[in-house]
């Protein structure tokens, strides 16, 4: 055995995210698995996509489209973006500099966050928050300044935000509809957020990816709505939200030219490009507008069905106004924190949830949890039939 074989070790080295584990929804789905409970945790469908958009990325794949894409993406599936973009929200995109598409959404705001952040920035984030936000900040050598959002309600608190805004803050990160708290963001909001913005150079990331899930005739009020929101936003959406393919991780990235050569800068290097048959099956599916305008009706039917199961049990129901999520209050159920009883819920009872202190920085436990809703009525149902015993 030579010296260096009897030697051999790994380095030691310092973590860049020194106080990260493993999420909280890999926990959650684990558990799930090994207690054969029903996964209302981890935010992704049981049910399966339009056998229309299948064909159209078989077809794509049989039509030679296997090789790779440009950069930004492929030219028809961004102008479909563009199109759809301008009307719903009434902006026009110049597809070739404006639009890019990405690895899903997580990659969008991870290549937004390090084309725009430098060692030292301050980026507001409003806790809770998604849980990939922060580490994206880290990565680049940024500062997350975490602002809450008013407890029981989660709406923007103003005077908070303005009081976080310092010579450092780089930029803003906003979420709408919300995740983990399924509430949306009114016009009214937005117009103080543009006011608020408008005397600096603050950049805005607006996470969108549950834009077509907004519930009771309300409408998604996208960056894109408002001239100084949009001059200064990467608005970044999802295509495995809107159309129940999470596993396919496309996203797109709506922003100024600017903004756009600088995010491709990084996008290039990241991930360079995204596979190929699937853009080409969005963009023919993109076609007909049809299946995300009734996406609304789709996951409200959803919401309502959970809410009305659980409307004769302990558990106090949260307002669900977007997102295919749903929060409840179990203090009248237990006393566990909301990590303890999410555990003893999967483990006892049969139905896994997520604690919403898992979405802040500081874990703030106001004996609330979250329900996914994006399955099929019978996978709620048989989560409803056991709830409803506690």
């Amino acid at each position: 055995m030579t010296q260096a074989n009897a030697a051999a070790r790994t380095p030691a080295f310092p973590s860049k995210l020194p106080h990260v584990g493993t999420t909280i929804f890999t926990v959650m789905s684990a558990l799930a698995t090994e207690h054969k409970a029903v996964n209302l945790g981890q935010g992704f469908p049981d049910f399966e996509c339009a056998p229309e958009l299948v064909n159209a990325v078989t077809a794509a794949m049989q039509a030679g489209h296997n090789q790779y894409p440009p950069m930004p993406g492929v030219p028809a599936l961004r102008e479909a973006v563009a199109r759809k973009i301008e009307a719903l929200h009434g902006r026009a995109y110049n597809p070739n500099t404006e639009i890019t598409i990405t690895a899903g959404a997580t990659q969008a705001i991870i290549t937004a966050i390090l084309a725009i952040v430098h060692p030292g920035d301050e980026v507001i984030v409003l806790d809770p928050c998604y849980d990939s936000y922060v580490p994206n900040i880290e990565l680049a050598g940024g500062k997350a300044v975490r602002v809450p959002l008013t407890p029981g309600t989660f709406r923007p608190d103003f005077a908070k935000i303005s009081a976080a805004i310092t010579p450092r803050t780089r930029a803003i990160l906003i979420n709408s509809p919300h995740n983990p708290s399924a509430t949306i963001w009114t016009a009214e909001e937005m117009r103080q957020l543009e006011d608020l913005l408008a005397p600096t150079d603050i950049l805005l990331i607006s996470d969108e990816v549950y834009e077509h899930m907004v519930f009771d005739g309300a409408e998604h009020q996208s960056a894109a709505r408002f001239a100084g929101l949009a001059a200064r936003a990467f608005i970044v959406s999802s295509f495995g939200k809107t159309f129940h393919v999470t596993g396919w991780k496309v996203g797109t990235v709506a922003a100024p030219a600017a903004l756009t050569a600088e995010f491709r800068k990084v996008h290039q290097f990241n991930v360079f490009t995204v596979n190929t048959p699937m853009q080409h099956g969005l963009a023919a599916y993109l076609q007909d507008p049809t299946p995300y305008l009734q996406l609304p009706a789709f996951y409200q039917a959803k919401r309502d069905l959970f809410r009305e199961g659980l409307a004769g049990s302990r558990f106090k129901l949260l307002p669900s106004t977007g997102s295919y999520f749903q929060c409840v209050d179990i203090s009248a159920i237990s006393d566990l924190n909301e990590a303890d009883f999410c555990q003893w819920l999967t483990r006892e009872v049969g139905v896994a949830a997520i604690p919403l202190s898992a979405f802040y920085g500081d874990g703030f436990d106001q004996r609330v949890v979250r329900f996914c809703f994006a399955k099929k009525d019978e996978t709620l149902r048989a989560a409803l039939e056991r709830l409803r015993k506690l």
